[in-house]
């Protein structure tokens, strides 16, 4: 029924353009910048048009000044005049001559005096915005004053009406909205386009593929592809490609974990039966009156009290983790020698060299310290027995010594060493050891048992002559004080 509810994965979708995406914004801010490029060049543009509409009348009007000179009796006649006024678009012209102010055509005279615009070199100018001013103005006459250049005098000026260059300047204005809209558009395809190939599409391969594997880790179509770039979005897939190897590596050791603790957790039942029953004969052992049983009879008893033990913990430990140890003062010489029985020291060729002393002590959990001891004893012992050519018995040494108020113990034997190739992963489950035998669970515990403690358990040296491991423990007890006893005189 779970297995019925759990929704499949939905597939994924590949959405190359919609609102919410890059693609979008990217199409959106690329066609924004790019008319806010265009839109700052307007002012310019409309301020340099309108000086050149305005240049424009200014000669239209210089040369209708030539007209009276020109004229026979330097007079001109009232339809001329009107005509050339007309034709300049101007209503008064005047001219200054060295110094002199004159009037060449005059109009009627305005009711109001007209606004100056000096298009002279020494003059401040136009001002950027001077054109917005124009067209957003009431409407008035102006005064505009220049250089000639078609005769020679200080200046030139004319006045005549706004509203044409208003007209002129309303409709270049338009023009140029449409041609920045455009441009603005064009360029925003552009960019965009060259973006989406460079940017985007790599960027949505990437992101289907974590979509993807996230939906499907088994997927074979999950694994991105590589591009080959060498900029920031190649790192980004080779490091995507990292991490999958590392999530699917990472997901087969949780499977084979779960695997394992489901296997555990059905044989357990009758692990414990068969201990029970082990119990049971070892408590009819104890009523033979054979030395040699008298003389085994208790380690067997304690090797299944922790069997029993262990085995009732067990789903505990695969569920959750190790139970907090209970740390007390532990004589290191007992728990040494009844590790070394458990780890079949006695039974092999390889032959134990402690440098314990018989009232050192520690302090620990009892049953955690004697599997931690087990598990290396036992390592060093198989790594002695199975190095190939080796004709020596082999020899693994056990000392302890005080470093900064904590309890250092070292295990070292003269095997081969650890493979290079699986020392950065030594403690992790189901690295191995580098023996088919191994399991690769031994040290992983072992450790686990140590920072539970407080402390920790490292490979020290390794190599051709051999292998150290340290174990730390805190709180060393302090060393007990022998005293001798003296008999008072009677």
């Amino acid at each position: 029924m779970a297995d019925a509810q759990t929704e499949a994965p939905q597939p994924i979708r590949r959405r190359l353009f919609w609102p919410g995406g890059l693609s979008a914004r990217l199409l959106v801010l690329t066609v924004v910048f790019a008319a806010l490029g265009g839109a700052l060049a307007i002012p310019p543009a409309m301020a340099a048009y309108e000086r050149q509409w305005l240049l424009d009348r200014v000669r239209a009007a210089e040369l209708a000044s030539l007209a009276p000179e020109v004229a026979p009796d330097r007079v001109v006649s009232e339809q001329l005049k009107t005509q050339l006024l007309e034709g300049a678009g101007v209503e008064i012209v005047a001219v200054s001559v060295d110094g002199v102010r004159s009037l060449v055509f005059a109009g009627a005279r305005p009711e109001r005096a007209p606004y100056l615009v000096d298009l002279r070199p020494q003059a401040a100018g136009l001002a950027l915005f001077a054109p917005f001013q124009t067209l957003l103005g009431p409407g008035n006459r102006m005064r505009v004053v220049a250089e000639p250049r078609f005769r020679k005098a200080d200046f030139i000026e004319f006045v005549a009406t706004d509203t044409e260059l208003r007209r002129a300047l309303a409709s270049y204005l338009w023009r140029l909205v449409a041609i920045v809209a455009g441009v603005a558009a064009l360029a925003g395809v552009i960019v965009y386009f060259a973006l989406n190939l460079f940017l985007v599409r790599p960027m949505q391969r990437i992101t289907f593929a974590m979509e993807r594997f996230r939906a499907d880790p088994e997927d074979p179509a999950a694994q991105i592809q590589l591009s080959g770039r060498r900029d920031e979005i190649g790192r980004a897939e080779a490091e995507l490609d990292r991490m999958q190897a590392d999530l699917r590596t990472a997901l087969n050791s949780r499977a084979r974990l779960a695997a394992l603790g489901e296997a555990v957790a059905k044989i357990n039942h009758d692990l414990k039966n068969m201990l029970t029953s082990a119990q049971l004969a070892s408590e009819r052992l104890a009523a033979s009156k054979d030395p040699t049983v008298s003389q085994a009879l208790p380690r067997l008893e304690r090797a299944l009290d922790r069997a029993v033990k262990l085995a009732s913990d067990v789903l505990v430990y695969g569920k959750t983790q190790e139970a907090a140890p209970e740390p007390q003062t532990v004589g290191l010489a007992q728990a040494l020698s009844e590790a070394a029985a458990e780890a079949r020291l006695p039974d092999s060729p390889a032959k134990l060299a402690s440098k314990v002393a018989a009232g050192d002590q520690v302090t620990a959990d009892p049953d955690q310290l004697h599997r931690i001891l087990v598990n290396l004893l036992r390592n060093a012992r198989q790594a002695i027995e199975h190095q190939a050519g080796r004709t020596d018995p082999g020899r693994i040494e056990v000392s302890l010594e005080t470093v900064g108020g904590a309890s250092l113990i070292r295990i070292s034997d003269d095997g081969p060493g650890v493979p290079e190739r699986i020392r950065e992963r030594l403690f992790q489950p189901f690295a191995g050891s580098g023996r088919p035998d191994s399991t690769g669970l031994g040290l992983a515990i072992a450790r686990e048992l140590a920072q539970g403690h407080g402390g920790d358990l490292t490979l020290s040296v390794t190599g051709p002559e051999g292998t150290v491991f340290e174990l730390r423990l805190p709180d060393a007890p302090k060393p007990r004080v022998r005293t001798r006893r003296t008999t008072s005189p009677a």
